[in-house]
């Protein structure tokens, strides 16, 4: 499999075992789910009515009052009562192997590469880190909302794409699925897709 390299007429091969595989949607759901469920904090908390101060006296009589019968103000249909199922610190996360991780990354590759949102280039020179300078290399690549994916980080081009909306830039090592789905387009160079290649062999 072959792809053309932007801004020349010359081409990669690319090998099937990263970019060649039939898209799992099932297994590219579950993981990027996990992925996004091991963001969270689980540090919400509530109080029931077990928990909330007071309540200890009996409101009003039984009977005779006319209300409906009450045992403690701190009842959950009470104003300042507890919550009847009160959230309580969890953790979110979910257990996805490593096969499976890689499998998923495989399959978001390829897809992308099937519907020509992969581009990839010699490199990205920057002179200085310069946002317009970026923004005119990606201008003239037609690319607005974008993922670039380099070998490793680069100061210049972190600096300069850290204040244009819709682009992020990662370095292979900190590449993930969420990131893979969250843009129009993949900006990858010709050294951070052989490393890829290695990590997924």
């Amino acid at each position: 499999m072959k792809i053309k390299i932007a801004g020349g007429s010359n081409e990669l091969q690319l090998s099937e075992a990263a970019f060649g595989h039939e898209y799992n949607e099932a297994l590219v759901h579950q993981v990027v789910t996990a992925y996004r469920n091991a963001g969270r904090a689980g540090t919400k908390a509530q109080l029931t009515k077990a928990e909330v101060r007071g309540g200890g006296k009996k409101p009003h009589s039984q009977k005779g009052t006319g209300q409906a019968r009450a045992g403690s103000s701190r009842s959950p249909i009470w104003v300042g009562g507890g919550r009847a199922f009160a959230a309580k610190p969890r953790d979110f996360a979910q257990k996805v192997n490593r096969k499976m991780y890689r499998g998923a990354l495989r399959s978001m590759l390829s897809e992308l590469v099937r519907q020509d949102r992969l581009i990839v280039t010699q490199g990205i020179d920057l002179e200085a880190p310069k946002t317009r300078l970026l923004a005119a290399q990606l201008k003239s690549m037609a690319l607005t909302h974008v993922l670039i994916v380099v070998e490793a980080i680069d100061e210049k081009l972190f600096l300069a794409a850290r204040n244009l909306p819709h682009v992020e830039v990662l370095p292979v090592t900190a590449l993930n699925p969420l990131a893979l789905v969250s843009y129009d387009k993949v900006l990858m160079t010709v050294g951070a897709v052989k490393l890829i290649e290695e990590r997924l062999q």
